[in-house]
């Protein structure tokens, strides 16, 4: 009997750390994109913001500031105003390859992974990647 005891008191505090794990998980820190860009993700006043620190030569050569366009990609804000709202995130997103800026959201936010997706029609139509830390 106190066999089974141990296991179950082990077996719950294996899923309560497990829990703690995943509720640890942030956005903070280095992604890759898809493209292979670097985004850093930081704390910017009460929101999060995302700036590319690596991984491109490109230039913003579709920014709607035709005095932009020459301008490199690295060092530029893409992502602004990232609020938490429960397991996610919501704000805005700049897109290069169009140069348009999208409502965005981050989701499925794993210690290596998260999903992020840029909207338009009040989120009646997305289109995502995941990125990778």
């Amino acid at each position: 009997m106190r066999k089974i005891a141990k296991l179950g008191v082990g077996m719950m505090a294996g899923l309560f750390l497990s829990m703690g794990v995943a509720q640890a998980a942030s956005i903070d820190g280095v992604w890759r994109t898809q493209k292979g860009w670097k985004v850093k993700m930081y704390k910017c006043g009460s929101s999060y913001c995302g700036k590319v620190v690596g991984g491109t030569k490109d230039r913003d050569v579709k920014n709607p500031n035709k005095a932009l366009r020459k301008r490199k990609m690295v060092g530029v804000r893409m992502i602004w105003s990232m609020k938490k709202s429960g397991s996610s995130y919501s704000g805005k997103l700049y897109n290069p390859n169009d140069g348009k800026t999208y409502t965005g959201k981050i989701s499925k936010i794993t210690g290596s992974s998260m999903k992020l997706a840029g909207c338009v029609f009040g989120g009646l139509i997305c289109k995502s990647q995941t990125w990778r830390k």
